[in-house]
C-alpha cells in the first residue's frame, strides 16, 4: 500500500491518502463473505486456489482456509500474476 501510495501522491497527497483509506476499509469486508469474490483466471496456470477482489484500478489477491483470509498481493489490475508473486518458481 505504500507503494501506490507513494504513486499516486506523486500526482496528489490528498488522493493518494483517500485511494489508500478507501483500499484498507475495502479489504476490511473480506471478514465477513470473501468467497463472494471470484477466483483469479490465473490458478489453472499456478495450481492454486485464489480470489481477488476490485478496487479499480487494483486488486486484491488473496486465499482463505477455513475461517481465515490472508491478503497475498495487491497488484495494478492490468498485471497478470505469475509464481514470482509468490515466491514460487
Amino acid at each position: 500500500m505504500e507503494e501506490i501510495w507513494s504513486y499516486i501522491a506523486a500526482d496528489s497527497p490528498a488522493n493518494a491518502t483517500q485511494f489508500v483509506m478507501k483500499l484498507e476499509e475495502t479489504i476490511g469486508t473480506l471478514e465477513r463473505m470473501p468467497l463472494r469474490c471470484p477466483a483469479i483466471p490465473e490458478n489453472t496456470l499456478l495450481g492454486t486456489k485464489y480470489f481477488h477482489l476490485i478496487l479499480d484500478p487494483y486488486r486484491v489477491v488473496f486465499r482463505v482456509e477455513e475461517r481465515t483470509v490472508y491478503v497475498l498481493r495487491i497488484v495494478h489490475g492490468g498485471r497478470l500474476l505469475d509464481s514470482s508473486f509468490f515466491g514460487q518458481s
